[in-house]
């Protein structure tokens, strides 16, 4: 699988390893949910959801689908693991963390 060069790869990463966008994520690896039931879960609203989700459903590593039963949110898992993969992503995200911990130290 190829992915696209268009997104920023260190906002990327940032946003996956934000707290609250993993937290909708791991709802989200089994497959897709209903938006109303992820809101209940996970007690945000709808808008919420979306809003923290917004960059990877910009470049398509998250899918907002309607269906009959309304709106689901689904991860592309295949996306997100070849992104997780790369080992330049993991050394901004070691990097970013050493940062972090030196500020908070």
């Amino acid at each position: 699988m190829n992915l696209s060069a268009d997104f920023d790869k260190q906002k990327m990463m940032e946003t996956l390893t934000d707290p609250d966008v993993s937290s909708i994520l791991v709802e989200l690896e089994e497959g897709g949910k209903n938006s109303t039931y992820l809101a209940d879960k996970l007690q945000l609203s709808v808008d919420q959801i979306k809003n923290r989700l917004s960059y990877l459903i910009k470049y398509n590593f998250v899918l907002v689908l309607q269906t009959d039963e309304g709106e689901f949110l689904q991860a592309d898992l295949n996306k997100l693991n070849k992104i997780m993969e790369n080992d330049d992503n993991f050394t901004s995200v070691i990097d970013g963390l050493t940062e972090l911990d030196q500020f908070l130290n």
